[in-house]
């Protein structure tokens, strides 16, 4: 549901957005895409199969060059400094407590693409 409500905010900003049931799912979407199809990863820290910290490891890990470059955000209900801390060294770029302010999301997004580019 979360999924959801978060893909109808972004189309109504103008972003389109694929969605990954859990984490390994995420794995391969972004492994089997051609490079820079996607712009950013929002990683929700709570899925079954592989959660966040362990999907955000394994795509780091790819043998591609964008896999170290994508902006990955974490989303999460989790917001202790240890949560936060998890994240980042888990390779996530940065971290957004649930629920997701939509306006804290596109000041994220813009600073962490503009970094990237």
């Amino acid at each position: 549901m979360n999924a959801e409500i978060l893909t109808d905010l972004l189309e109504l900003e103008d972003m389109s957005s694929e969605w990954a049931e859990n984490g390994r799912l995420a794995v391969e979407l972004f492994a089997g895409s051609e490079k820079r199809r996607f712009d950013a990863i929002l990683m929700d820290m709570r899925m079954p199969v592989m959660d966040g910290l362990g999907a955000t490891e394994a795509i780091r890990k790819l043998d591609r060059p964008d896999a170290r470059t994508i902006p990955i955000i974490a989303l999460t209900g989790n917001a202790f400094e240890e949560d936060v801390k998890q994240c980042l060294q888990a390779g996530m770029d940065a971290h957004l407590s649930k629920p997701v302010d939509i306006e804290k999301l596109k000041d994220t997004l813009r600073r962490l693409l503009a970094a990237r580019s």
